[in-house]
């Protein structure tokens, strides 16, 4: 049996925000991709390219933020099954880290293919 409380919609959604907020005060990486994205934000809007764009390009950049969140959950979960380096949390912990990266690889490529097609006509 699942220890789970019941279903709250104000509930789950304060956990989320808890979840936010905690992240953001202890995960470096996370903070500065939350700044990345306030930064970037006001760029996409100044730019002269269609709204289509722009939401798109904002979208992209919430790709590495959930990625970011996924990771630092999976690095957590390992850091409480085992404080000892093991090589099997040495590749759980790389495999998150991985995936931020190409997270922001894959971000950068979406704004790089809207850019070049918004002035590349």
């Amino acid at each position: 049996m699942r220890n789970q409380p019941k279903y709250s919609l104000f509930k789950n959604a304060k956990y989320a925000i808890d979840g936010l907020i905690e992240a953001f005060q202890t995960e470096t990486s996370f903070k500065i991709e939350v700044y990345a994205f306030f930064i970037f934000t006001i760029v996409i809007w100044l730019l002269p390219i269609t709204i289509l764009s722009k939401i798109v390009m904002q979208t992209a950049m919430l790709i590495p933020l959930i990625t970011e969140l996924l990771n630092s959950a999976v690095e957590r979960v390992v850091d409480l099954v085992t404080k000892e380096i093991h090589p099997l949390a040495k590749h759980a912990k790389d495999a998150g880290a991985a995936a931020v990266l190409l997270s922001l690889f894959m971000t950068l490529g979406i704004w790089c293919a809207v850019l070049v097609y918004e002035f590349g006509n």
